[in-house]
């Protein structure tokens, strides 16, 4: 499809109408992006002496003279116990040890039991498989085959069993 312009009106001219649609549609475009909001979002300014409180920072100052001097002490103190080369014993030896061990054990020994007495009722159950009745009911099946097929099957061709 080629590009030739098509104006909206029927014009005597096509080449003037589309340089003058251009450059409308230019100042158009041109105004929306320097368009501004209507609506003012800002908010109000809050005043100077809200913003900068002085009280607060006084207290803040305050506190970091008391953080300061807490600091300086404790300094001093753990340059005291560095430097008096004393020993200190900072190994405590606990043995964790739980409150309710002795329970555990109990249901762990209940759960050992019931699983011996499950295992044992197993192994001692009789198969109900009947292993030589499969192998004699496959046998009357092969001799039926054969006696039903034109061609018997060769020995070579029976399954061994």
């Amino acid at each position: 499809m080629h590009k030739s312009y098509q104006p909206l009106k029927p014009v005597t001219n096509r080449y003037l109408q589309q340089r003058w649609d251009q450059i409308n549609y230019e100042n158009h475009r041109r105004k929306v992006n320097s368009a501004l909001p209507a609506v003012d979002t800002k908010g109000n300014r809050t005043p100077a002496h809200i913003q900068l409180k002085l009280k607060k920072l006084q207290l803040q100052d305050e506190r970091l003279s008391v953080v300061d001097r807490d600091n300086h002490l404790l300094a001093s103190k753990l340059a005291d116990i560095f430097s008096s080369k004393g020993l200190v014993d900072h190994r405590n030896q606990y043995h964790l040890r739980s409150l309710n061990v002795n329970k555990r054990k109990h249901e762990l020994l209940l759960v050992t039991h019931q699983n011996q007495a499950i295992y044992q009722r197993i192994t001692s159950r009789q198969s109900e498989y009947r292993r030589q009745l499969w192998l004699d009911d496959w046998e009357r099946t092969e001799r039926r085959l054969d006696n039903i097929s034109r061609y018997p099957r060769r020995p070579g061709d029976k399954q061994v069993s």
